[in-house]
């Protein structure tokens, strides 16, 4: 008996001590499947920081207008004739002095005919009447004739000079006409439609035979209301440089930089603006007469502006505010006040200094203020001033 107690307490044992292995590791993997379950802080967001620098910055204004040609001629006939000859393609580039029309040139070359055989013809008597005047003074002198007869040879002569001269002029009339003719381009520029065709009578002075306008260069005329007009002139009078950014037909892809040439000297009293011109080149005339432009001119010269990127300014109903990043890199909502835009930068009146760090992208990732942020320093962008070459994107600014 007592050795079949032994023998199951021992068997007893044996079984307990597997179970106890097994819930020790069971109870090991659980603690470690807690462990790597238990949550671990998510590290600061990256954002783009930029520091702001106050420069210099010319502030400009938008002013709507319209392109015009440099000269604008409606070509209409000296003289009166059947058109024989249209000698243009409708809509072409021609140069100045080519033949555009030609009118029927027969009675014209007759009437100049005319004329010359006019003019022989006061020539031939104005021969004889010198050469009897001439024999008249002879005789006068030897006492041959009167006084009364060599008077009435003398006026004799005289006539026949101003019968030359009235020939001569009759002449140079017909030859004009005849050469009024010919219609030439005054002008060159592009050409429009033909007005009267051929066959067609063309009567002098009255007739509209076609336009013709310069292309090379063109104007830009637009308005500015007066306190724009009176700013600006500040800006474009003296050694300030007097150049325009004109954009054409709403395309940012046409932008062309143009010259102020002309200020009108009174402002119209019905609207209260003053009309300003610009000169465009337009050397391979793709810029037509009629075009709207938009023209951004400068009003107001800033020496020392701040400016952030725009989409870094955010809106609060009718707020607006910026995240800028402190020395602790914690998040801090700054309420601004904001003036013009420079391109894709904002002016910022108020709320802003030099040296803050403000946060340009990344801006979503920021969900309270006080949170603190990993902030990457991006380049500021260049000055607002800087002289823009032929082949860069044109800076503008314009109102809010």
């Amino acid at each position: 008996m007592g050795s079949l107690s032994q023998r199951a307490r021992f068997a007893s044992s044996r079984g307990v001590i597997p179970f106890l292995l097994i819930m020790t590791l069971l109870a090991g993997c659980e603690a470690k499947s807690e462990e790597a379950a238990a949550p671990s802080s998510p590290p600061p967001p990256e954002v783009d920081v930029a520091q702001i620098v106050a420069q210099p910055v010319v502030l400009s204004e938008s002013f709507t207008g319209r392109v015009e040609a440099a000269e604008t001629v409606e070509l209409r006939p000296r003289v009166s004739g059947y058109i024989q000859e249209v000698a243009f393609e409708e809509g072409e580039l021609v140069e100045q002095g080519a033949l555009l029309f030609l009118i029927d040139q027969r009675p014209y070359q007759a009437r100049v005919g005319a004329a010359q055989a006019d003019l022989a013809q006061a020539r031939s008597q104005l021969a004889q009447a010198g050469s009897e005047a001439e024999r008249a003074r002879v005789l006068l002198g030897r006492q041959a004739i009167s006084q009364e007869v060599h008077d009435q040879r003398q006026s004799t002569l005289n006539n026949a000079r101003a019968m030359v001269d009235a020939a001569q002029a009759a002449l140079e009339s017909a030859e004009l006409d005849l050469e009024y003719t010919r219609i030439t381009a005054p002008v060159s520029g592009r050409v429009g439609r033909a007005m009267v065709t051929l066959g067609n009578l063309a009567n002098a002075d009255q007739s509209l035979l076609t336009t013709l306008v310069s292309i090379d260069p063109v104007h830009v005329y637009f308005e500015a209301d007066e306190q724009a007009a009176f700013a600006s002139q500040t800006l474009l009078t003296g050694d300030a440089p007097n150049s325009l950014t004109i954009e054409l037909g709403g395309d940012p892809q046409r932008q062309y930089k143009g010259t102020l040439d002309f200020i009108d000297n009174r402002i119209n009293p019905n609207t209260g603006t003053l009309q300003f011109r610009a000169v465009l080149a337009n050397p391979d005339g793709r810029i037509r007469p009629g075009e709207f432009a938009r023209v951004d001119m400068p009003v107001a010269r800033l020496e020392q502006a701040v400016l952030v990127n725009r989409k870094a300014v955010l809106t609060n109903q009718d707020r607006r505010y910026v995240y800028v990043v402190d020395e602790n890199n914690l998040a801090e909502r700054r309420q601004v006040t904001t003036g013009r835009q420079v391109a894709e930068r904002t002016v910022i009146t108020e709320g802003l200094s030099a040296g803050d760090r403000v946060i340009v992208n990344g801006v979503q990732k920021v969900f309270f203020p006080g949170m603190e942020v990993s902030p990457q320093s991006v380049a500021a962008a260049p000055a607002a001033d800087t002289p823009i070459s032929a082949d860069q994107p044109t800076i503008a600014a314009r109102e809010d």
